[in-house]
């Protein structure tokens, strides 16, 4: 069966998707478009180049995520560098090497720009700080003066992953000016509003996969410190936009992928925490299938 999919974003946490995908896979569902942000649009770009899971899999089981931290070169040591990086540069890492890794995957199935792709199999979320406005990438491109078919895909996804204060910003330079880009998951970490509209007939099933609990299973956050107010603040502006689209109706097509276990920066990741969110993420399907109808 053909369908449309969304990924939400969660940095590392989003391996648990790779296993959710592996179930939806196996039972015969083929992805039309896709669309994500941050970890959710990695995902959505390698399926819509053409991996299966068993491909991801196995590339995430391989790579050592902390190789996709690039330091930049001092004379100082890191730990007493990094705090002039965040003020200068706005990231603690480059952002390069994940770039970099991003498009060595997709051009090994042929995916270098958006022209290589069927038009809107692929969209993804980022968020432009300097306008205040969210991005569809590669839609709004043009808005910019960029033409959307010869932007590199590559490019685009890690816009949408600039963890703010982790990876430094994007620069999206056009003739108006230089635009800072960061994170989509800031504005909508989630982006089912894509495919499920009201008051308009979906052309196909839409199933969402996201990395948290249910609404009304979210346990209480709490809120003693300063480092606990940021944390829950940053939680806040990422879910609030998407939860006023995630109703009752909207619910019945989503795998909910709870982990709060893993860090979504944890890039020192064991291979034992690598295949407990895989094994999660297909429990989860699994569970999710046997009782979802279209």
């Amino acid at each position: 069966m053909e369908i449309d999919g969304v990924f939400s974003g969660g940095g590392i946490k989003g391996v648990a998707l790779i296993g959710a995908y592996e179930v939806l896979e196996q039972r015969g569902f083929t992805f039309k478009r896709v669309s994500g942000t941050s970890a959710g649009a990695i995902i959505a770009s390698l399926i819509a180049a053409g991996y299966s899971s068993k491909e991801m899999a196995d590339m995430m089981k391989e790579m050592d995520m902390s190789d996709l931290l690039d330091q930049r070169k001092t004379l100082l040591p890191f730990h007493l560098t990094k705090w002039l990086f965040l003020y200068f540069r706005m990231g603690l890492y480059r952002g390069d090497l994940l770039e970099e890794w991003l498009g060595k995957m997709l051009a090994r199935k042929g995916i270098y720009t958006f022209k290589d792709l069927p038009p809107e199999t692929l969209r993804v979320i980022a968020s432009d700080l300097s306008t205040g406005r969210m991005l569809v990438l590669p839609d709004d491109l043009e808005q910019y003066g960029i033409p959307k078919e010869t932007y590199p895909v590559a490019r685009a996804i890690r816009m949408s992953c600039s963890i703010p204060y982790f990876f430094e910003p994007v620069k999206l330079r056009s003739l108006s000016g230089t635009n800072v880009i960061v994170d989509g998951g800031i504005l909508s970490n989630f982006p089912i509003w894509l495919f499920q509209k009201e008051n308009q007939k979906q052309l196909r099933p839409v199933i969402g996969i996201k990395l948290s609990r249910r609404m009304e299973q979210q346990p209480k956050r709490k809120i003693r410190n300063g480092l606990q107010l940021f944390e829950s603040l940053f939680h806040t502006m990422k879910d609030a936009h998407d939860a006023r689209y995630i109703s009752r109706k909207h619910e019945r097509n989503i795998i909910f992928i709870p982990t709060e276990e893993t860090f979504a920066a944890e890039f020192t990741i064991s291979e034992e925490k690598k295949e407990a969110l895989l094994r999660k993420g297909r429990v989860r399907a699994e569970q999710f299938l046997k009782t979802w109808t279209y």
